[in-house]
């Protein structure tokens, strides 16, 4: 019956919006490309508000930024709060995400921060002369070999690659300062890349309190709120196991970014 009274009100609707993984071009990845339908929709909806349970250890700076870019334009347009839950971490470009919503809930052991810029490989030199094999590399453009791995490390590779990283850094602490404002215990030392946990992150500003998703949400927006999960899904290729290579390789390097938080 209630369906044929127009003025009795509705449950206010939240669309909550997964963001679990690392972020990159893979498969498995968080990317804007694949997000963009499912966060278009969940604002489209005509939401009371707009939840993003994140739990990521980063990733792609780039695809990070286009992300919460997409989140903030649309909240921005809709005129639709938006509040991000953390899980296990929201750590470098998860915490990128966390900050496109107004406000943060963490968990007691959640981590959180990592505003930082990473950039990791190996090297082969000496086992490549043990097993007598010689590199040879002729490049036109003398940065075309930058930090190859098979040759020994070079202190202006080292340089040019702080100099790369150095912009990158910087718009991640633009974007943090931007979104979190006069929150941020700026006496603390924030943009070191550290991390903290739960309670001390509140401390220090970089979120807003622990909470966890439902009971936040039933207190903010009444008992009845309608909380609606929005996820990808698989790929006809992923379900058929066609992908079974690349998502191999995307698993090693998904493994190392989330070992780097003990997860």
């Amino acid at each position: 019956m209630k369906r044929f009274i127009p003025f009795l009100p509705k449950p206010a609707l939240v669309p909550v919006i997964r963001l679990g993984g690392t972020i990159g071009a893979g498969l498995r990845s968080l990317n804007d490309e694949g997000l963009a339908p499912l966060i278009d929709r969940a604002f489209k909806a005509r939401p009371a508000a707009v939840a993003l349970l994140i739990n990521s250890p980063g990733g792609s700076a780039v695809q990070s930024s286009l992300i919460a870019a997409r989140i903030r334009r649309l909240a921005e347009e809709k005129q639709v709060p938006v509040h991000a839950f953390v899980e296990d971490v929201a750590a470098s470009g998860g915490y990128w995400l966390a900050c496109a919503a107004d406000d943060i809930w963490v968990d007691q052991s959640s981590i959180v921060g990592s505003i930082g810029v990473i950039f990791a490989s190996f090297g082969f030199p000496e086992l490549m002369a043990r097993q007598g094999v010689e590199r040879r590399v002729v490049t036109a453009g003398k940065s075309k070999s930058l930090a190859d791995p098979f040759l020994p490390q070079k202190d202006e590779d080292v340089a040019r690659l702080k100099a790369l990283q150095a912009p990158i850094h910087q718009a991640f602490i633009d974007h943090v300062t931007a979104r979190r404002g006069a929150r941020l215990d700026l006496n603390a030392d924030l943009f070191n890349a550290d991390v903290w946990v739960g309670g001390q992150a509140v401390t220090v500003g970089l979120v807003d309190g622990v909470a966890h998703l439902v009971p936040k949400l039933k207190a903010l927006y009444g008992e009845k709120v309608r909380l609606v999960p929005y996820g990808r899904k698989r790929s006809l290729a992923q379900r058929l196991g066609l992908a079974l290579v690349n998502q191999t390789l995307d698993a090693v390097e998904d493994r190392a970014l989330w070992a780097r938080y003990g997860l």
